[in-house]
């Protein structure tokens, strides 16, 4: 299970893709049990409020579609036409103009089903995804930031513009329920990702959603975090790698990670110079910190060659699988032998 949005959690899920469906991990139980099948699941984010998707949060007062059809595309069979279809976005038309055909596709199956999640469960039908997609709520929150300024920013969009430092984030309201199915797959999982992704707008959003924290900590399910490969302006400036958990920790209470996967694949000069022109550089691994935390980390060659830092999605989804394996031992121990 991967919990976030945006780009990272789109990045990971595309890489979990091949994957899906295949044999995999130890058989729980005797005798001589079905090999169980990799099975990929996602929980996102539904606090967005710019571009398309604010547009029809606003107008419709629906949940936003936009991160939920970005990992809808990720996990599709075929990305190379339904995909891009999904992904279009018109550039002319009064009304039409800077809108995603997808979120366009979500919004006019939810009219006909009135119901949200059944239209995200639906349009995956559409694209063939190899895997289950959850909001993390269907009421429509807000997104609420409590800056060191002393000032209070509302909506994802602000927070993400803001130069000061966020001291906290809260949902407005305070009280939006889960998904039952969504407590279901928690309860289920061998592994539960947090991240890649924003920290403040697209991880943790999902564990202000009340019962979903308890539900991570009361499951048997190893829990990785993956930390992110760059400051980010607007939210996690100086932040070292112990940061992001600590501020996880601090939104939603101990015991929600057991694992921090860390890159240790040297950003290029190049693309330091480049992110070095906006004041932000690559998180700091401060393994000593982690380990005083009760963290196990694992280090990894994470980082993708490609214009942008960006986590590679083949070299993250095996990192998932590798420590869901050690989730299911943890899960479902092998019997004793009886020779």
């Amino acid at each position: 299970m991967a919990v976030g949005g945006g780009t990272g959690l789109s990045s990971l899920l595309r890489g979990l893709k091949r994957y899906a469906g295949i044999p995999w991990g130890p058989a729980a139980g005797g005798g001589r049990p079905e090999q169980p099948r990799v099975e990929v699941t996602a929980v996102v984010t539904v606090t967005d409020d710019g571009g398309s998707s604010g547009r029809l949060r606003r107008q419709l007062d629906m949940a936003p579609p936009g991160d939920i059809r970005s990992c809808m595309v990720a996990l599709s069979e075929d990305e190379a036409v339904l995909a891009r279809l999904f992904q279009y976005r018109f550039a002319r038309g009064h009304g039409l103009k800077g809108h995603n055909f997808g979120n366009l596709f979500l919004t006019a199956l939810t009219g006909l089903t009135g119901d949200f999640a059944h239209a995200v469960k639906l349009s995956c039908e559409v694209l063939a995804s190899r895997g289950r997609i959850f909001p993390s709520t269907v009421a429509h929150v807000t997104l609420q930031a409590e800056l060191e300024s002393g000032a209070v920013v509302l909506g994802e969009t602000r927070i993400s513009r803001s130069r000061s430092r966020i001291r906290r984030i809260t949902l407005k309201p305070r009280n939006c329920q889960p998904l039952p199915e969504t407590l279901e797959a928690i309860a289920g999982a061998d592994l539960i990702c947090l991240g890649p992704g924003s920290l403040y707008t697209s991880v943790i959003p999902n564990l202000l959603v009340k019962g979903i924290p308890d539900a991570i900590r009361r499951s048997g399910a190893l829990k990785v975090c993956f930390v992110n490969l760059m400051w980010q302006r607007g939210e996690t400036m100086g932040f070292t790698a112990s940061d992001h958990l600590k501020t996880i920790e601090q939104h939603a209470g101990p015991g929600l990670v057991d694992v921090a996967a860390v890159n240790t694949r040297p950003v290029s000069r190049e693309l330091r110079r480049r992110y070095e022109a906006a004041r932000v550089l690559p998180v700091e691994n401060d393994l000593d910190e982690l380990a005083r935390m009760g963290v196990h980390v694992v280090g990894r060659a994470l980082l993708a060659s490609a214009p942008n830092v960006r986590h590679d999605p083949e070299a993250t989804a095996a990192v998932a699988l590798e420590l869901a394996g050690q989730g299911r031992l943890r899960r479902h121990p092998p019997a004793a032998s009886s020779f």
